[in-house]
C-alpha cells in the first residue's frame, strides 16, 4: 500500500487538533505548527489542553504520525497541503478578524507548490482576496462542519465535505478531495465563495430553526401549549426533521454567534439589510432575559438571594464557555444584586476570570446548598441523576428553572419544586 500523502495543520487551536488527530488516524503523517511553545511541547507530550470526547485518546495513539512543532519551514519542508485552522474572531466592527490568517499566508512568501486548505470560518470573498494578494499559493476552501463534544465521530462519518476552488487550484483540490476518500460520505466541489458561504448559511440556518422554536416556547406559555410536545409533532416531519427544535435559553459558544454575526455584517457591508438574522439575534437575547423574569416571578426582587447556575459551558461534553449563556445569566444576576454560585463538571476554571464576583464550587450540590433558586444552563447528565428530593431539603427556596427542559418535571413538581420549564 502506497505511503498516504503529509500534511501540515497550521494553528492547533480545537479545530487544527482534531484535523490533525483524525487525519492522524487515517494513516497520514501530520505536522501540526501553532506559535505557542508551551502548547507544542505539551502537545507533543501527549497533553491535550481541551475537552473533547475521545481528542485525548486520538493524540496519544497516534503520537508517531503527529508532529508538533513551531517552525512554519518544518511544516513545508514535509507536507504541500496546509490546513489552516486559526481563529478569527469579530471585531468591534463586527467583521472577522482576518489576521491571523493572513499572518499565516504571508509566511509562505508565495512559496510555489503549496496550498493553503482554509478550514477557518472566513468571510465570503475572502479566498478572492488571498489569491489577489499572494498569487504563488493555492487556495482550497474546505469549511469545517464539526460539532464540539461530538467532533471526532463528526470529522470520522461527516454529512458531506465542502471543498471549493478555483480552475488554477483544481489539482490541490483533487488532492484533498482524496484525502477524505476512506471516509466515504458526499462530496460537494464548488467554487471558492460558495464553499465559503456554505458554512455562514449552515449555521445561520441552524441558529435560525433554535431562534424559531424558542419563539414557540414562548408563545406557548403563553396559550397553555407545551413546547415539546410541538417540537415532536414538528420534527416528524421530514422537510423539518427533529434536530435544533430544542427549546432552551439560547445559543451559544465559539461558531453560532460569531457566524450569524458575521454574515449579517457581511450583508449589510453590500447594503442589504439581513432582517431575519437581525431577529434571530434578539429572540437569543431575549431567552436570557425571560430566565431572570421567571426567577423574579418566584421571588420577587433579586437583591440579596442566593441563586445556584448548574452549568458553565454552552453545552454537554465540552469545557467551552465562549459566548455561553451562563456568563450572561451570571453578569444579569449579579447586576440584580444576587449573590451567584455556579457548578460546571469540567468548564469551571476556564470560566474563572469571566464570572465576576460569582463563586466557583467544587459540586452542585454546594451551589444548590441554602440557595433561593437555582437554573439548569447546561445539561450534563449528572445534573439528571441527582437526588432531588435530597436537593428539596437544602434549599432555602425549593425554585427550579429547567433552562433546557432536561429535568423530570413531574419528579421535581412531587418533590416539592415550583417548576418552570421553557415552553411547557
Amino acid at each position: 500500500m502506497p505511503e498516504k500523502e503529509p500534511i501540515g495543520v497550521i494553528g492547533v487551536g480545537w479545530v487544527g487538533l482534531c484535523t490533525a488527530a483524525c487525519f492522524a488516524d487515517l494513516g497520514h503523517h501530520v505536522y501540526a505548527r501553532d506559535i505557542l511553545p508551551e502548547k507544542v511541547e505539551s502537545l507533543s507530550r501527549g497533553e491535550v489542553p481541551m475537552h473533547e470526547p475521545g481528542l485525548s485518546e486520538l493524540v496519544r495513539g497516534n503520537a508517531e504520525r503527529l508532529r508538533f512543532t513551531t517552525d512554519i519551514g518544518e511544516v513545508l519542508d514535509n507536507a504541500s497541503l496546509l490546513f489552516c485552522c486559526v481563529d478569527t474572531p469579530p471585531t468591534y466592527s463586527g467583521d472577522a478578524d482576518l489576521s491571523r490568517v493572513e499572518a499565516v499566508i504571508a509566511e509562505l512568501g508565495g512559496s510555489v507548490g503549496h496550498a493553503i486548505v482554509m478550514k477557518s470560518t472566513v468571510p465570503v470573498g475572502t479566498g478572492r482576496s488571498i489569491r489577489r494578494r499572494f498569487g504563488g499559493v493555492g487556495y482550497v476552501s474546505n469549511p469545517e462542519f464539526l460539532k464540539e463534544g461530538s467532533a471526532i465521530k463528526d470529522f470520522m462519518h461527516p454529512d458531506r465535505v465542502v471543498i471549493g476552488a478555483d480552475s488554477e487550484s483544481e489539482p490541490f483540490a483533487d488532492r484533498v478531495q482524496a484525502l477524505y476518500e476512506p471516509l466515504g460520505t458526499s462530496v460537494v466541489r464548488t467554487d471558492v465563495a460558495s464553499a465559503e458561504m456554505v458554512k455562514l448559511a449552515s449555521n445561520a440556518f441552524l441558529a435560525t430553526k433554535i431562534s424559531f422554536i424558542n419563539e414557540i416556547a414562548n408563545v406557548s406559555e403563553e396559550l397553555g401549549a407545551d413546547v415539546s410536545e410541538v417540537a415532536r409533532g414538528m420534527g416528524l416531519d421530514d422537510r423539518i426533521g427533529p434536530k435544533f427544535l430544542q427549546a432552551g435559553i439560547g445559543f451559544g459558544g465559539s461558531c453560532f454567534p460569531k457566524d450569524v454575526s458575521a454574515l449579517k455584517q457581511l450583508a449589510g457591508n453590500t447594503g442589504y439589510h439581513f432582517q431575519l438574522l437581525t431577529a434571530v439575534v434578539e429572540v437569543n437575547e431575549l431567552q436570557k432575559r425571560r430566565t431572570i423574569g421567571k426567577l423574579q416571578k418566584h421571588l420577587g426582587s433579586l437583591a440579596g438571594k442566593e441563586i445556584a447556575l448548574l452549568g458553565l459551558a454552552f453545552k454537554p461534553n465540552t469545557d467551552d464557555v465562549r459566548e455561553a449563556t451562563s456568563l450572561v445569566l451570571s453578569a444579569r444576576l449579579q447586576g440584580e444584586g444576587a449573590n451567584v454560585r455556579v457548578f460546571d463538571p469540567v468548564a469551571a476554571d476556564g470560566a474563572r476570570e469571566m464570572l465576576g464576583g460569582a463563586t466557583i464550587t467544587d459540586s452542585a450540590l454546594e451551589a444548590l446548598e441554602g440557595a433561593d433558586g437555582a437554573v439548569l444552563v447546561t445539561e450534563w447528565p449528572e445534573f439528571a441523576e441527582l437526588d432531588w428530593v435530597d436537593v428539596h431539603q437544602r434549599m432555602r427556596v425549593p425554585v427550579i428553572v429547567d433552562g433546557r427542559n432536561f429535568l423530570d418535571r413531574e419528579a421535581l413538581v412531587a418533590a416539592g419544586f415550583r417548576y418552570e420549564g421553557i415552553g411547557r
